[in-house]
């Protein structure tokens, strides 16, 4: 593996110290005869709240890699946008999730872009949302892993690098390594017209295990790392609970690992045999899980991933779960309960929240002639399931989990330049399915 002297750690340490700085000139001064360990580290809620968001930070710097639009850079972000920039989005939904001070925080993909760079994060994420990092359970999305519009992926080494750290040799230097393109031209999701260039920044090796899951150093697809060394594993997926609920990140970022997106493909099927493993000893009244692509999209913009996704709804189905938490479709979204294909079922229905709301820019809300909103192309899968939904709107949704049940208040943040005045919110109450029958 290639080391990085001097030139990456410097780079690291100046960003953390922006990092300090910028959070420091936001902070409330503290009295030094007063003691205030309520919230991050403590919180008040009768019914824990989990902070749900997605789709978050975007890509530092003026410019972004050759064959990129353009619209996803900090600061020069497309029409609308240009009396908003993409730090003041990503800005307010932080600033939200400060105020609704939760116990936990579930990501639910895309936290970085352009392509999740260790770089990026630290100067671009952390600036914002690393105020309460401990919080954060993550899970990551496409932007973490592949190959995006010009630039090389990073094979999620920039994501797992932040959440569980990263390696260093004898003398406290990162161990890095430049990475080749992750993502094999033989899998079908991995070309992009708009690719021309490589990025050859190093990137970090991660420490196999810890706040986003389990790293493996070895057995990746793709081409090998120059000093000789194959590229990781990113697996990602773990659960926990948070007072009487249940809850699974996963991860379905499929295409460049062993396998692809195929059930029986050896990375995606022991990712299945571990959900079932974890759904079966589960004992909570209440379950839920997420990741980044959804199976239901509310942009008409179903991908080969949330396609895929279909396995892991057909197991939560079989085993009572209760919500689905996705991203990826910038804007926000509440489905009816629905079974895995798609069909109404109040009963024992699993209700879809999408919620790509964190700073990125945002999409169309698509309800009328989709052909691409689910796995069954039904054409107007999203009027007749879309109880809630807007694309005008950055914000994030506060999850209440109560003993049997849960309550849900998205409310906006920021309003996307252009679009109609005022604000959103969409909030209610419902019951859990109560877990399986023992």
């Amino acid at each position: 593996m290639n080391t990085n002297g001097r030139s990456f750690r410097a780079a690291v340490l100046t960003a953390a110290v922006a990092s300090v700085l910028a959070l420091a000139g936001g902070a409330k001064a503290q009295n030094s005869d007063t003691h205030d360990d309520t919230w991050p580290h403590a919180t008040t809620h009768r019914s824990p709240v989990l902070a749900v968001v997605g789709d978050i930070a975007c890509q530092p710097g003026e410019v972004e890699p050759a064959g990129e639009a353009g619209h996803e850079a900090c600061v020069n972000p497309k029409s609308p946008y240009s009396s908003t920039s993409l730090w003041q989005s990503q800005e307010a939904t932080a600033n939200q999730i400060e105020a609704m001070k939760p116990d936990a925080v579930a990501l639910l993909g895309d936290l970085q872009y352009q392509v999740g760079q260790y770089q990026d994060f630290e100067q671009s994420f952390d600036l914002t949302y690393g105020a309460f990092k401990f919080l954060h359970r993550p899970a990551p999305g496409n932007h973490e892993f592949y190959n995006e519009h010009g630039a090389t992926g990073v094979a999620g080494y920039g994501y797992f690098s932040y959440y569980n750290g990263f390696q260093v040799d004898a003398s406290g230097n990162p161990i890095t390594v430049t990475l080749a393109d992750p993502c094999p031209s033989t899998m079908t999701g991995c070309s992009y017209t708009g690719l021309t260039t490589t990025n050859s920044n190093p990137q970090p090796v991660p420490r196999p295990d810890g706040q986003a899951g389990h790293f493996e150093g070895t057995g990746g697809v793709g081409a090998t790392i120059p000093a000789g060394g194959t590229v990781g594993v990113g697996d990602g997926w773990y659960s926990y609970n948070v007072g009487s609920w249940h809850l699974i990140s996963l991860n379905i970022e499929c295409e460049t690992q062993p396998g692809g997106c195929s059930n029986t493909g050896s990375w995606l099927a022991a990712e299945l045999e571990w959900l079932r493993k974890d759904l079966e000893e589960n004992r909570s009244a209440c379950t839920a899980a997420y990741w980044h692509q959804p199976t239901f999209s509310a942009a008409d913009s179903l991908t080969e991933e949330g396609t895929t996704a279909k396995a892991f709804w057909e197991l939560l189905y079989e085993y009572n779960a209760d919500l689905v938490l996705n991203g990826h479709d910038h804007l926000y979204a509440r489905y009816r309960p629905l079974d895995p294909s798609g069909n109404s079922d109040p009963r024992r229905g699993i209700r879809e929240f999408i919620v790509g709301t964190g700073g990125e820019t945002l999409d169309t809300v698509v309800t009328t002639n989709t052909t691409t909103a689910d796995p069954s192309a039904n054409p107007n899968f999203n009027a007749q399931n879309i109880e809630a939904a807007t694309g005008n709107f950055w914000g994030v949704m506060a999850l209440q989990l109560d003993e049997h049940g849960y309550r849900w208040d998205f409310e906006s943040a920021l309003e996307l330049p252009g679009a109609p005045a005022g604000t959103f919110s969409d909030k209610g109450v419902a019951s859990c399915h109560g877990g399986r029958n023992w």
